[in-house]
């Protein structure tokens, strides 16, 4: 395996480690003498950090595999899933907002699912830069948030970007998505235009030789 698929790989397995230590309760909120909010944000900050290293690298090296293709969003959704159910589980976020989130990236999921099934693909949206950014910075300042009071704020206004941009992503990709089946039909639809004429025609030349 390449180093950029060990990184992708790494950062699945800091996820349920992630979860333990924003969700277990240690003996004064801390191990190894530092408390689970520092040690939860290191964690997922390493984690985000290799989401950009693995494909920097991918992209260096031609490394660039179908498996890497495959584990990189996997990482990503796995990675971004926990962090904001454990920041709500915690009482940091509202429910909702993170339903949405969350929402948004299994929606986007499945329409590139169906467009890979067609041969297509859809690139990334800049509103979909916008809210990957401001939810890794929500989540960082939430988690931080029970150290220093003024992040709770500026998360929560993070979060409220995410979501926003989230919504907006989702149109986008939605009539992305739309516009390029529209101009290439499924196979079956072209073979069925094909065969359609033939079938028409065939009465016709029995017929003729009936006829004849």
């Amino acid at each position: 395996m390449n180093l950029p698929n060990s990184l992708t790989l790494g950062r699945i397995f800091l996820v349920p480690l992630l979860v333990v230590v924003l969700l277990t309760k240690f003996p004064g909120r801390e191990l190894f003498g530092i408390s689970n909010e520092m040690l939860g944000a290191a964690i997922f900050a390493v984690a985000s950090a290799t989401d950009w290293l693995d494909g920097y690298l991918a992209r260096r090296r031609g490394q660039v595999t179908g498996l890497g293709q495959w584990m990189d969003p996997l990482a990503d959704k796995l990675l971004v899933t926990a962090a904001l159910v454990s920041v709500v589980a915690n009482g940091l976020a509202s429910a909702w907002m993170v339903a949405v989130i969350l929402g948004r990236e299994f929606a986007v999921t499945v329409i590139r699912s169906v467009l890979h099934a067609r041969g297509l693909s859809l690139p990334a949206s800049p509103i979909g830069k916008v809210k990957m950014a401001a939810q890794v910075a929500a989540i960082l300042m939430l988690i931080l948030s029970p150290h220093l009071e003024e992040l709770y704020l500026l998360g929560q206004v993070a979060l409220w970007v995410a979501t926003i941009a989230a919504l907006i992503s989702a149109v986008d990709y939605s009539r992305k998505a739309n516009a390029a089946l529209a101009a290439k039909p499924p196979p079956q639809a072209a073979s069925a235009a094909v065969v359609e004429p033939a079938d028409a025609r065939a009465p016709q030349r029995r017929g003729l030789r009936v006829n004849g």
